[in-house]
């Protein structure tokens, strides 16, 4: 059993979410809400990790008060940021002497957009780090492997992580389709909200449905914890021949399942930066027979 769940994550979600309960809240309320949030940090199963954690938070959130966060209009906000980009960022993806590789760059970079392993997502930030993206370093060994990989492969499942970035997931899979054009290509998103990750309404808004067929997971968490995506979703995930996974949630659901995975992620917080001893907003691009 692979062991998800760590002290890192709890020291972080503590932080987090310890005192994140409404200003109007009563003072019992308030007592209840933070043993209750003990509770799930302290008796979260060692294979579930933050994503499913964070599902079991916001989950209680909504039942004590009676609401959840909307991301709907950041998200949409994100989205349009992000389609603002396009034209100039597919026409470097375009230009480059690899363009899968340069495409991978720009999706390690826009995964800075998650308001669930970051306090603050600020859009200059973001421009920083997409102007710097063509410097992100990528691993060539891991980065040839996928390139046979995508040469063999019939089938590819590219699992979405955050809103924004899924401008990016689709170039990058625009330029392995230039490449690669019989490739049955499936993307998959999150079906039901889950902090600022992509659903299909953002699939929708950022035209990934005019690439490829978008499916929903049928949860609402925050990565893709096997036990519980819908039946679809799985048949997908275990019929491909390659799947390309984006974000650290996604990492931290699947890491241990034995697929033939490619995670690419930008490491934005502690448990990451020191797993893959890195600076934080540096990109990781790696394989799930690697841990």
């Amino acid at each position: 059993m692979t062991t998800r769940w760590n002290s890192e994550c709890i020291k972080c979600m503590a932080h987090k979410f310890l005192g994140d309960y409404p200003e109007s809240a009563s003072e019992m309320e308030r007592m209840e809400y933070m043993r209750r949030i003990f509770t799930i940090l302290s008796s979260a199963k060692p294979e579930e990790g933050a994503p499913v954690v964070t599902d079991y938070i916001l989950s209680l959130q909504k039942e004590m008060f009676g609401y959840s966060f909307d991301f709907t209009e950041i998200k949409r906000s994100f989205n349009n940021l992000m389609l603002a980009q396009e034209a100039k960022i597919s026409a470097d993806i375009q230009s480059s002497d690899n363009p899968i590789k340069r495409a991978v760059q720009y999706v390690m970079t826009g995964n800075y957009i998650d308001f669930g392993a970051l306090d603050n997502v600020d859009s200059d930030k973001l421009f920083e780090l997409l102007s710097q993206a063509p410097n992100q370093e990528i691993d060539e060994k891991v980065f040839q492997e996928l390139y046979t990989d995508l040469e063999h492969a019939k089938t590819l499942v590219y699992l979405t992580d955050n809103c924004g970035e899924v401008v990016l997931d689709k170039l990058l899979i625009r330029a392995i389709q230039s490449q690669f054009p019989d490739i049955q290509v499936d993307i998959i998103v999150r079906g039901m909200p889950a902090l600022n990750d992509a659903t299909m309404e953002d699939a929708v808004q950022t035209g990934l449905t005019d690439i490829a067929q978008v499916t929903g997971n049928g949860t609402g968490i925050t990565g893709t914890f096997l036990p519980k995506i819908s039946e679809e979703a799985s048949q997908l995930i275990h019929r491909a021949d390659l799947l390309i996974s984006k974000g650290q949630g996604n990492f931290e659901t699947l890491r241990g399942c034995g697929l033939n995975i490619y995670y690419i992620f930008l490491c934005k917080c502690k448990l990451f930066t020191k797993r893959f001893n890195k600076k934080q907003y540096e990109g990781i691009l790696t394989n799930e027979k690697y841990y």
